[in-house]
């Protein structure tokens, strides 16, 4: 039975590599994280806003940090009058969103809340039209996950991954294994 490790032996068994990493980056062009959570059921607006934020990777699990939560339910409630807000519309509402439901004012500072529109604009949940932002073009949330998450981002994530794999296979599978077959 081969291991692993026997494997990445004769692989590399007399031969001197060097790994260059020239046009390479280990810096995404798209990242986007899905988590499965249970049905959803009795929830207020903000809980549901803040599964889709968990399900989107946009909050981690047991994080008290949900600001984030709170900036999609100011614009969420803009996107009924379709109305654009500025970062500092945005604050103020959420400042006094939090003020009357007793949440913590931590993480309100106006440089985390542009870091948290611009996460929520690179999952296409918002978009920035002349320094203003709103949900994307005022569609429903279900429309976007529809369109825009799954339709272009998760496709273009499965199409590239899917490149990789089939390059690996092409070049490396069939070599590796007339190495191992030449050892023996």
């Amino acid at each position: 039975m081969l291991t692993a490790k026997k494997i990445i032996e004769t692989f590399l068994k007399g031969r001197n590599y060097q790994f260059i990493m020239a046009n390479f980056s280990e810096t995404p062009l798209m990242e986007i994280t899905l988590r499965r959570y249970e049905s959803p059921h009795n929830l207020n607006q903000r809980d549901t806003l803040k599964k889709i934020c968990l399900a989107l990777g946009l909050l981690q699990p047991g994080d008290s940090r949900d600001i984030i939560v709170d900036i999609l339910y100011v614009l969420e409630k803009a996107k009924k009058d379709h109305k654009e807000m500025s970062a500092t519309e945005i604050k103020d509402e959420l400042l006094e969103i939090r003020k009357v439901n007793g949440f913590s004012l931590n993480g309100t500072a106006d440089s985390n809340i542009r870091r948290q529109i611009k996460r929520l604009r690179d999952v296409y949940l918002v978009e920035k039209v002349r320094n203003n932002y709103r949900i994307f073009e005022f569609m429903d949330l279900k429309e976007i996950f529809s369109d825009k998450i799954k339709r272009i981002m998760l496709a273009a994530i499965l199409k590239r991954n899917t490149e990789y794999f089939e390059y690996y296979s092409e070049n490396y599978e069939e070599k590796l294994e007339e190495m191992i077959n030449e050892t023996n």
